[in-house]
């Protein structure tokens, strides 16, 4: 299947103000497109493109004081199959995992797992290990978070996630890398485009959206707490520890985000 997706976002600035831009597709799914991706700035400015330590494709850049209007839109090819599952998936013991597997057994910005671990071992301590522990884990934070979009909050950490029990789909990633991290299986924050495909459409604003990977059985799955469920047209633009490290803008100086418009469709006929 095709999918056609992207975006129009704006900020405002009144100084010149450097910033990261964090809003192309990951390396990963680069060629599978089948158009370019290079965004528009209005006004233009000079960029630079760089992968950041994960692997993230990053623009660097100065906005001039004003408005800056950037845009992209995209045609990408898709399987249309939903989100891999191995249900006998196995974990692997911290003792043989890989060596760039092990900065994703530890705490991080938003995921406080020194917070969560006495409350990780107590739920999920007694399941056996492997895939059906972290499908235990996605389902319960699935179940103890209450989506709410009007009560979102940026600076909203795993630990007070677990106890307000509302958020939106980056707090759900963060509860469940926590937990995943708590239970000593590597687990990585993702971001990036998940439409209305292959369910029924959902009367929230389009955004980008947050999931996770886990490291089981010698390679990396995708789950997803805010829906539990595999879905179909998942497009990853980045990776971290936490959504520290995948920020879709990050200015250094004050901005205020002027306008923000996000699309991911199937491309028909």
């Amino acid at each position: 299947m095709l999918i056609r997706a992207g975006y129009d976002i704006a900020l405002t600035v009144q100084a010149p103000t450097p910033m990261v831009l964090m809003l192309e597709v990951h390396p990963d799914r680069e060629p599978d497109l089948m158009t370019s991706q290079v965004p528009i700035f209005d006004p233009p400015v000079a960029t630079q493109r760089y992968l950041d330590g994960y692997g993230n494709r990053c623009t660097r850049l100065v906005a001039p004081p004003g408005t800056l209007r950037t845009s992209l839109s995209f045609l990408i090819a898709d399987s249309g199959l939903p989100d891999r599952c191995m249900p006998g998936a196995r974990e692997v013991p911290v003792g043989d995992l890989p060596a760039d597997c092990l900065l994703f057994l530890m705490g991080s910005r938003y995921c406080e797992t020194d917070l969560l671990s006495s409350v990780a071992w107590s739920l999920f301590g007694h399941l056996a290990p492997g895939w059906g522990r972290v499908q235990a884990i996605v389902s319960f934070v699935h179940q103890h978070i209450r989506f709410d979009y009007q009560l979102a909050r940026p600076t909203r950490t795993a630990y007070q996630a677990y106890q307000e029990r509302v958020g939106v789909c980056r707090d759900y990633a963060h509860l469940a890398v926590t937990f995943c991290r708590c239970m000593n299986i590597p687990a990585r924050y993702c971001t990036g485009y998940l439409g209305d495909i292959g369910i029924p459409p959902v009367d929230y604003p389009m955004d980008f959206s947050a999931w996770f990977e886990v490291w089981l059985e010698g390679q990396w799955f995708t789950f997803d707490a805010r829906h539990d469920t595999p879905r179909i047209g998942r497009i990853v633009m980045a990776r971290g520890r936490d959504a520290v490290d995948v920020a879709l803008t990050t200015t250094f100086g004050p901005a205020v985000l002027s306008n923000f418009f996000v699309a991911t469709d199937e491309e028909i006929g």
